[in-house]
């Protein structure tokens, strides 16, 4: 049984940078390294992925991670844990198979299954988003519910190298470890809640080390520099057996760990920090202390928690139609006033044809929609126009009509895009966690 155990996380999501992963496997002395790489959407698209071809539904970075990383993380001896299996954690052991093969190196891939409740659902059962039946928002497409670290835990039981899972909570996926070295025990929501803790920081990867946090000008009040962004060292947090983590970064590598940066983070997507709901614990944050211990060094204690529930969040998604954009600029002087002649143009065209229409004047309105009552004269403007469809002949009237103002007015109208999108929607319900049945599956090169 360790004392201590190191883990990093060297991705916050599926299209995070590669290098700060392969800089914590080689200078990070790690003894886990997690890469978080799903979200809703990303799942729901994974699912779709797969529908198309078989063989696919994983993390499509998946490949150029582990062609990176693989070699590393066997001559460092780190175990890896991630949920790039996304909708096929399967195949992706498989392909990761086929690149230990390709590289003539030895390794075993342990595929966390069982997240995938299509199956269970029938539609009747109420989004908690909108209180009607899941049917109601559009042909279901997929349904992954969230399982914990009761999940992981046979595979990390087995001499896996590598853990690859489909949907599993974020803070799930470095709980599990600590479960495993320091066997604690499923049934104390303490050291669960301080160990979620511990998941929640480090699940962002960067967002620890400055990334979210920055807003440059020290000399205004309520500015925050970081340094060396460009070279943003993702977080590590060294773990003792009674919970209490140290979080740090690789010396040398930009970014910085404050007690700022790792409060932001702490309450980051968090609505109630009293009843931070996971699978495997209520997880209070209430009495989290965090303490500067040293330059980019953190510690933190006093996560709690309450009995783990009975249901398991399951994220649907649906079929949501199709979105039209177009997208127009316009420069010097009057561009605003341009700009919005366009707009009302535009608008007067689709309106009739388009129940669900944006109209956005990006570098004036398009983030708050709305000015604050400040009335800054722009020089540029770049009109974004969107409508969201049943088909995508109909989205796509939307780019053919912003396109059409380059001679159709008003002047200097330039640099015309048009997109076409289909939408995969989200939504919740909840299941009895007794109703699913995690599977393992283990594979070798």
């Amino acid at each position: 049984m360790k004392t201590s155990v190191r883990i990093g996380c060297g991705a916050g999501f599926s299209g995070d940078r590669l290098e700060p992963a392969l800089v914590l496997t080689q200078q990070g002395a790690l003894d886990y390294l997690v890469l978080e790489c799903l979200a809703e959407r990303t799942i729901a698209l994974a699912q779709k992925r797969k529908r198309q071809d078989a063989t696919l539904g994983y993390d499509p970075l998946l490949e150029r991670r582990i062609e990176s990383l693989l070699p590393h993380l066997l001559e460092k001896k780190v175990r890896l844990i991630t949920n790039m299996g996304a909708a096929n954690p399967l195949a992706a052991a498989q392909k990761i198979i086929a690149i230990a093969q390709r590289l003539s190196l030895s390794v075993t891939v342990a595929a966390v299954t069982g997240d995938d409740v299509f199956s269970l659902l029938s539609g009747s059962e109420t989004a908690l988003e909108t209180g009607k039946p899941l049917t109601d928002s559009g042909l279901l497409v997929s349904a992954n519910a969230y399982m914990g670290v009761d999940a992981i835990l046979p595979a990390l039981a087995t001499d896996a190298n590598i853990i690859i899972t489909g949907r599993v909570a974020d803070p799930s996926l470095f709980v599990s470890p600590l479960v495993h070295e320091f066997g604690w025990s499923l049934d104390d929501p303490d050291l669960l809640g301080q160990g979620t803790v511990i998941g929640h920081l480090l699940e962002c990867a960067g967002q620890l080390t400055g990334g979210y946090f920055a807003d440059p000008g020290m000399d205004v009040p309520g500015r925050k520099d970081v340094p060396d962004m460009a070279h943003l060292g993702h977080p590590f947090a060294d773990v003792s057996a009674d919970g209490t983590a140290v979080f740090g970064k690789v010396s040398g590598t930009g970014g910085m760990l404050t007690l700022a940066t790792a409060k932001e983070q702490l309450l980051y997507e968090v609505m109630d920090p009293s009843c931070y709901i996971t699978p495997d614990v209520v997880a209070d944050f209430t009495q989290v202390r965090l303490i500067q211990t040293g330059l980019d060094q953190v510690r933190a204690s006093g996560g709690r928690g309450q009995t783990r529930p009975n249901t398991l969040k399951v994220s649907v998604g649906y079929e949501a139609g199709f979105t039209g954009e177009g997208e127009i600029s316009y420069a010097g002087s009057n561009a605003l006033g341009r700009a919005k002649l366009a707009g009302a143009i535009l608008q007067e065209r689709l309106q009739d044809r388009f129940a669900d229409l944006r109209v956005d004047y990006i570098g004036s309105t398009s983030v708050h929609r709305t000015n604050f009552g400040q009335y800054p004269d722009p020089y540029e403007i770049r009109l974004r126009v969107a409508g969201r469809a049943t088909t995508a002949q109909q989205a796509a009237l939307v780019g053919e009509e912003v396109e059409a103002l380059y001679t159709n007015g008003p002047a200097g109208g330039g640099g015309a895009r048009k997109y076409v999108h289909e939408l995969v929607g989200i939504v919740s319900t909840l299941i009895d966690r007794n109703q699913l049945t995690p599977q393992l599956t283990l594979f070798q090169s």
